[in-house]
């Protein structure tokens, strides 16, 4: 290396060594950037039309629960209407990035043109135990008593949420209404048990009622498995963060693959779930399912709330509530002003969105919004405003499915207005799988049978078999009107129809199931489809012609032919009576129209399969329980299975 070379590089080595100092030192000194986050941060809200108020609310035994109260702005005297969720109050009440209410609220659980043109102040709060609330969750917490030993519950929390709210919102009236959908909808229930004197009016709309009965966990024994994944996500974590998982598809192949819901629940880790393992133990309609029943509870309560019921025709969740509520209840409402029922066209929550159509079927208007701007917000009104004006509100207020039409009814069922009775009346499934209204004559065939193979099980809806989703792709709230020509066309399911109508045919109520039946097992399902036929071409809707639309529809686990509680083996190759009542229906079958019964044993996989050999928890049933049976439904006199129809008649 030359001196001039050696010089430079020398001076260099002394320069770099002299940042280097610093640089080591400040390392050394500084371990972290400051954040550019702040602590808290305080939007300003500038040219929002409402105020926002993130409270916590002590409960009486010091539990807080996280509240959202949106204020209109300049409200005065303002009623409130509050919704009780498990679903997140932030996330119902930030549906969009606006500095508008009606953006704000643009989610489940809000009927926007009554809470915006209303001015209401709208209050959502997370249940104990999800979310933002503190506590500890248990599904559908029962009210105190032998299922829930603890000094609070719904009915308690409710009381106290609006305690606070009439003392602390200076805005409000002083006067509270509730409502929800589904188990938004079974709150407003709990509410009015023991309720505060400033809850003026509660709306249960869907309502998970009986979870066993016919709601969302069981139908008459049969579990509805498809619903697990509800369960795990919703009661596995307080925020929802664990997610079902599937391992194909299509459920049908999921379901099948794992054997019974019991394996597929162990292989999920779904037993670490509380509510799932009080399922499992629970199987048949006991006292764990009985003390929660609301339609029971309800009926042992004094009436001091106005209630309005909202049920859905085609709920494909909850389809049984809401109509036992008013069984139970609308005989004791002595001044017909308590309890209201509202009967729509619509799927689980429907009510809310948009009612112009449901799947294929067509409305001719928006029923949805008719319900609310002249059924909901004076109803709301009236007993929620300062001297609110009178509300001309029917008892009954039902959509007639088939003409499309609202009326105004006294009861239900009432069948219409004045001049006419509903007359139970039996339309009997005949030998050549016909139908008609008088009992069968002796035949050769005093029977139809099938085979129900549960290795081949009929589906519930054409596969794949998507989960119960919401969006246009998986369709679940859709499936109830689906066309049942796929399930017509098997050899396992029997098809009995009527001749073509010449009159209509008006049902109002509910038809029950009455199946002389036997089978080669020992246990077995009974699914039984009344459907609207359509003529075979349609002007107007070309894709209409043929199509069958279910009107009622349930299903019935044979082993509680005797007992709801107690299960028993059925005696094999004995013809049986199964009776059992189908979902409520407000419908007329037009001329040009058929009526078709349609009876199968499998309805998969949103039930579980019947093994077709008793075993004591089918929850547990092993691949050896699994056995084709022959099925026999009864078409003889003395035998004569029938599907009663709740006629529509004039006086």
């Amino acid at each position: 290396m030359s001196s001039s070379v050696a010089r430079r590089w020398f001076a260099a080595s002394v320069c770099a060594l002299a940042l280097a100092a610093p640089r080591a030192a400040l390392r050394a000194q500084v371990t972290t950037l400051p954040s550019e986050t702040p602590a808290k941060f305080v939007p300003t809200n500038a040219g929002f039309d409402h105020e926002r108020r993130d409270v916590m609310i002590a409960m009486r035994d010091g539990v807080k629960l996280h509240t959202v109260v949106l204020i209109p702005k300049g409200a005065t005297r303002a009623p409130m209407l509050l919704t009780r969720t498990p679903y997140n109050a932030n996330e119902l009440t930030t549906h969009n990035a606006s500095a508008h209410l009606a953006s704000a609220l643009d989610g489940y659980d809000n009927a926007l043109d009554v809470i915006i043109g209303g001015g209401y102040i709208r209050v959502v709060q997370d249940i104990r135990g999800k979310y933002g609330s503190e506590g500890d969750y248990v599904m559908n917490r029962p009210l105190h008593g032998p299922q829930n030993p603890t000094a609070v519950d719904h009915a308690t929390d409710t009381y106290d949420t609006i305690d606070w709210l009439v003392k602390h919102v200076p805005e409000s009236n002083g006067k509270v209404g509730i409502l929800g959908i589904s188990y938004d909808g079974f709150l407003p229930l709990m509410a009015v048990v023991n309720p505060h004197p400033a809850l003026k009016v509660s709306v249960p709309m869907n309502p998970m009622v009986d979870g066993w009965m016919g709601d969302d966990w069981f139908h008459n024994g049969a579990f509805r498995q498809q619903n697990m994944p509800y369960i795990y996500n919703q009661a596995g974590t307080r925020d929802n963060a664990e997610k079902w998982w599937t391992t194909h598809w299509d459920d049908y192949d999921m379901f099948m693959e794992a054997g019974s819901a019991g394996e597929l629940g162990r292989r999920r880790g779904l037993e670490q779930v509380g509510f799932w393992r009080k399922i499992l133990e629970h199987p048949s309609y006991d006292a764990f399912w009985q003390d929660q029943a609301m339609d029971r509870v309800l009926a042992k309560q004094p009436l001091t709330v106005p209630m309005m019921l909202v049920h859905s025709l085609w709920d494909q969740e909850d389809i049984y509530g809401d109509i036992a509520v008013y069984k139970a209840l609308k005989p004791r409402d002595t001044n017909n002003d308590k309890i209201f029922l509202v009967l729509g066209p619509w799927h689980h929550g429907q009510e809310i969105d948009d009612g112009s159509s449901l799947g294929a079927i067509r409305f001719e208007s928006n029923t949805s919004l008719t319900f609310q701007r002249e059924v909901l917000r004076p109803f709301l009104d009236r007993y929620l405003k300062d001297d609110g004006p009178a509300a001309d509100i029917a008892p009954v207020t039902a959509f007639e499915t088939g003409t499309n039409a609202w009326r105004r009814l006294p009861s239900w069922p009432a069948g219409c207005a004045a001049g006419c009775a509903v007359r139970p009346t039996p339309l009997y499934l005949q030998p050549g799988f016909r139908l008609g209204y008088t009992v069968p004559a002796a035949a050769e065939a005093p029977y139809a049978e099938y085979v129900s193979d549960p290795a081949k099980p009929v589906p519930f809806r054409a596969r794949p078999t998507l989960p119960t989703g919401y969006d246009a792709l998986h369709s679940w709230p859709n499936w109830l009107v689906d066309d049942q020509r796929e399930a017509s066309g098997r050899t396992d399911v029997l098809s009995f129809t009527g001749d073509v109508l010449t009159a209509p045919v008006k049902i109002s109520g509910q038809a029950v199931a009455n199946l002389i039946a036997s089978t080669s097992g020992t246990d077995a399902d009974w699914v039984v489809k009344l459907i609207d036929v359509y003529p075979d071409e349609v002007a107007q809707q070309p894709q209409m012609g043929g199509y069958q639309l279910m009107i009622a529809a349930d299903i019935f686990r044979g082993r509680y032919r005797e007992s709801f509680e107690t299960p028993k083996a059925i005696d094999a190759g004995k013809a049986l009576t199964y009776r059992f009542a189908l979902p409520t229906a407000n419908h007329v079958f037009l001329p040009g129209h058929r009526i078709m019964v349609q009876v199968q044993s499998s309805w998969f996989p949103l039930y579980d399969r019947n093994p077709q050999t008793f075993v004591p928890n089918i929850f547990w049933a092993k691949p050896g329980d699994y056995r084709k049976a022959v099925q026999r439904v009864f078409s003889a006199p003395g035998q004569a299975s029938f599907v009663e129809l709740p006629l529509v008649v004039a006086r």
